[in-house]
């Protein structure tokens, strides 16, 4: 997974400077043939455009995440009370499409379109599977993980068709349902919980302390480094001294921060 922080600075949705408590994530997808994220980083990251903002865009093309509001920040993306409570990410659309109407649409290249929608499927995944991680979210329990027509539908969303006009279109097999159960199982991959959690290593590892840059916003800080450790709060974008490393659960590699606040999953960092 890779996230690209891309804040939209210059939209009045980011001024407004608003917090939400996070309850759910919602699903959309653009409802236009572009695959390419950052022309809709460009385009809405403009003071005139306050018509719309969501918390990030998936690249079609190349499965890239493109944050474009804090997580925690509120978000202008489902047309109702779901802003107070979901993060909203759309997933790009593929450039062999062209809308013919509402949701319809005819496909000059569906094997190119199929391969562009599941590399948008599965970051969202992998996405959503992070976020549940850092919020504390049952992605099976209901009203968690929803899709922008799901969403009319319980009555917190405007009138969308998206995602699933996009996969039933294109003759996919994906459903909400194969969404939120592929966000479990990617949980369940990385952050089962074991009855007693394994002591962290007693030396440092060679090569440490060392300077660490923090990539994406809210990383959340753990007792211990693993996900089956205790959560301790979070931190910002910004540079950190590690001064231990120990391997997690699914080898991800984890270090010690020196404030002594505790650990972070140094998958989401760069060295300085």
């Amino acid at each position: 997974m890779n996230i690209i922080q891309s804040y939209l600075t210059n939209n009045p949705c980011y001024k407004a400077g608003r917090k939400i408590n996070v309850k759910g994530l919602m699903l959309h997808s653009v409802g236009c043939p572009q695959p390419k994220a950052s022309v809709f980083v460009k385009n809405w990251n403009r003071a005139e455009y306050d018509r719309a903002c969501v918390h990030g865009f998936i690249d079609a093309n190349t499965g890239d995440i493109y944050q474009t509001l804090p997580w925690n920040h509120r978000g202008w993306h489902g047309g109702g009370s779901s802003n107070n409570t979901h993060i909203g990410v759309e997933m790009c659309e593929p450039a062999a499409i062209k809308y013919t109407g509402g949701s319809s649409f005819t496909c000059s290249d569906r094997a190119a379109a199929q391969a562009a929608a599941e590399r948008t499927y599965k970051a969202a995944v992998e996405l959503f599977a992070y976020l549940c991680q850092q919020y504390g979210l049952d992605p099976l329990k209901d009203g968690v993980i929803v899709s922008h027509r799901e969403g009319h539908a319980r009555g917190i969303a405007s009138n969308h068709g998206d995602p699933e006009h996009l996969w039933k279109g294109l003759g996919m097999s994906y459903t909400m349902d194969t969404f939120r159960a592929a966000v479990k199982a990617q949980m369940s991959g990385t952050a089962q919980t074991p009855a007693t959690p394994a002591p962290a290593p007693e030396k440092p590892a060679t090569g440490v302390p060392y300077l660490v840059r923090v990539k994406i916003s809210d990383l959340r800080i753990r007792s211990g480094p693993g996900t089956n450790y205790a959560s301790k709060g979070f931190i910002s974008p910004g540079a950190y001294t590690i001064v231990e490393e120990s391997t997690g659960q699914g080898a991800a590699l984890w270090g010690k921060l020196k404030s002594g606040k505790g650990w972070i999953a140094l998958g989401y960092t760069e060295k300085i």
